[in-house]
């Protein structure tokens, strides 16, 4: 589908400065722009490229004064990439958009599909499950017995959701994302076997939470795993039994939170994060790529490492490590002067 730069402009509410009827079908980096897409100018370091892309249309901010001619329609806005994200998520759901049932599929009797559903083949939905309205439920999926999801969800391909478990609204689960398979729980016996411990709790989504592809996130023991709203979890994510995860908080690919640990809230956590069980992460943390947190982290901390610690005392560390081979070598030299000066000094008393 195309657009003109005028409707453009009347969808995000910006000023119009160029032609409004050129027309665009696509988007693009700025530096990379061509005829006939939509570019943005958000970072000012980009500034350069504007004069030289060739991008029909270009977002930029409403203080924006060009110093040299500019071939593209300029759309100004308050915050570029605010828009830029808008348009992307109306071409993602014009993309996506899917309604009806497909055959094969498996759909207990005493569940109801709403009218607007959409169901891909080869689907399987167990008893008792509740849909809420405009879901999304994509080929080969699994939903098990008394499953709910809220309005506006969307489940792409292969998703599997253990009995009991809980969808908010607005929630993505991406493709492969196990929701509510058993905790790791095994009680040690006398003759150095395991027995497991039933998982009987479920987990908990709530609204607006987007889970990546292959991440898993584990049934409680007893209660639920608890998910809270606005989470975005990366790829490839493990989250353990008991875990709860506070509002807006965000965790890159490749991370691991043991069972029943704390993350609280709007916290930032980086890729091949390792997080200790029975263990409480405060608010508004931010946590370096693969660091080991085994202990308690406070309100606002900085950190990074292993074990982790403030970045700062982490950067010095990088540096005396980088120097060791430096420092190796000095007390090697000084060892070596203080057996010569002992040497002299015996030779004296002799």
């Amino acid at each position: 589908m195309k657009f003109s730069a005028r409707q453009i402009a009347e969808f995000l509410h910006g000023e119009l400065v160029g032609n409004p009827s050129v027309e665009v079908n696509n988007l693009s980096k700025i530096e990379e722009g061509t005829p006939g897409t939509l570019s943005f100018l958000a970072n000012p370091k980009y500034t350069h490229y504007i004069y030289q892309t060739h991008a029909s249309i270009v977002l930029v901010h409403k203080d924006f004064e060009p110093e040299h001619p500019i071939e593209a329609t300029l759309i100004k806005v308050d915050d570029p990439y605010a828009c830029l994200a808008m348009l992307l998520n109306l071409v993602n759901e014009a993309t996506i958009a899917k309604r009806g049932i497909e055959q094969p599929n498996y759909v207990s009797s005493s569940v109801t599909l709403p009218d607007d559903i959409y169901l891909g083949a080869f689907a399987y939905i167990g008893e008792r499950v509740k849909i809420g309205k405009n879901v999304k439920i994509y080929p080969q999926t699994y939903i098990g017995n008394d499953v709910v999801i809220g309005d506006n969800v969307t489940i792409f391909a292969g998703v599997k959701i253990y009995h009991s478990c809980v969808i908010g609204n607005n929630c993505i689960l991406h493709a492969g994302t196990v929701i509510g398979a058993d905790g790791f729980g095994f009680a040690p016996q006398a003759n150095g076997e395991y027995a497991k411990i039933a998982q009987i709790g479920n987990v908990v989504l709530e609204d607006n939470v987007e889970i990546g592809a292959n991440t898993t996130i584990d049934r409680a023991t007893m209660g639920s795993t608890i998910i809270k709203k606005g989470v975005k979890l990366d790829n490839l994510i493990q989250i353990a039994h008991n875990v709860e995860v506070g509002e807006h908080t965000v965790i890159a690919a490749q991370a691991g939170i043991a069972g029943s640990a704390k993350v609280g809230s709007h916290a930032m956590i980086g890729g091949q994060v390792g997080v200790a069980g029975h263990i409480k992460l405060g608010d508004r943390i931010q946590v370096g790529a693969q660091s080991g947190i085994p202990n308690h982290v406070e309100n606002d901390a900085v950190i990074m490492g292993y074990p982790a610690v403030p970045s700062k005392e982490f950067a010095r560390q990088v540096v005396y490590v980088k120097r060791l081979p430096e420092l190796t070598r000095t007390v090697k030299a000084l060892e070596k002067e203080i057996e010569a000066l002992k040497e002299q000094l015996k030779n004296n008393k002799l």
